[in-house]
């Protein structure tokens, strides 16, 4: 599963712990709506370095237990460290199109910004029907590229978006896409709401959101003109930054 927005490899597990601190807001309330107990199985499906894993360890306590898949070996070493002090936390690497999992294991199951990634969304969701039990609880967080707001020139917020949207990220809209393709897959959607993060400082957004390295891409690529990317970035440093984006909360259950 390719990273949304070219991070550098080596930095992956610190750019994801910082985008998890970016996101507590929707974060919270995915957990939350996990609505896990004592003894329950969640499934954690791209759990990338593991930054959730201990708050849904303390929710199942130690007998339940929480299943971390991720494919890239970085997020799976990272995310196995906190196996050491939560026996309940069980990390396997796997493709979220193969889930390494027998059917009806979990009951629960979550995605939060993994599936823009995957090849196949539609796949990624029969495997998690597959993998939940009969009335299992699935609960996806995804963003929305296309709803990426900048203040200041619109029409370049929006050259921007299209380059983002068609290059730099597989499945960009997929967030606004959720219900349709939960229902598609068998589950029962119980309700969609969406949670937006501001960013008022640029430093931050520019290393979370890569305004910086995406505008050198669309103006290799031809997508912007030097001049006008240059300008736009001096200016959203310069001035009184905000930005916005979207991520949609799905909630949904498999039939009994």
């Amino acid at each position: 599963m390719p990273h949304a927005l070219g991070v550098p490899s080596p930095n992956k597990v610190a750019y994801m712990a910082d985008a998890a601190d970016l996101g507590r807001d929707y974060k919270h309330h995915l957990l939350v709506s996990l609505d896990l107990k004592p003894g329950d199985t969640v499934l954690d499906v791209g759990c990338g370095p593991g930054t959730d894993l201990p708050v849904m360890a303390d929710a199942v306590t130690p007998s339940g237990r929480v299943i971390g898949v991720d494919v890239d070996p970085a997020m799976v070493a990272a995310a196995r460290s906190f196996s050491h002090f939560y026996p309940q936390i069980d990390i396997r690497r796997g493709d979220a199109h193969a889930l390494p999992v027998d059917p009806g294991t979990a009951g629960r199951a979550r995605m939060d910004r993994a599936l823009q990634h995957v090849e196949d969304p539609a796949g990624v969701l029969a495997e998690l029907h597959k993998a939940l039990e009969p009335g299992g609880l699935l609960r996806i967080a995804e963003p929305d590229w296309d709803a990426l707001l900048v203040d200041g020139d619109l029409e370049m917020n929006r050259a921007f978006n299209r380059f983002v949207c068609s290059t730099m990220v597989r499945n960009a809209t997929i967030g606004r896409e959720l219900p349709r393709l939960a229902r598609e897959a068998g589950f029962e959607v119980e309700g969609v709401r969406a949670v937006t993060t501001v960013l008022r400082d640029f430093a931050r957004a520019d290393y979370t959101l890569a305004l910086t390295r995406n505008t050198e891409r669309a103006v290799r690529a031809g997508a912007i003109e030097r001049a006008d990317g240059e300008r736009w970035l001096a200016e959203l440093r310069e001035g009184d930054f905000l930005a916005s984006l979207t991520i949609f909360l799905l909630s949904a259950r498999k039939p009994r």
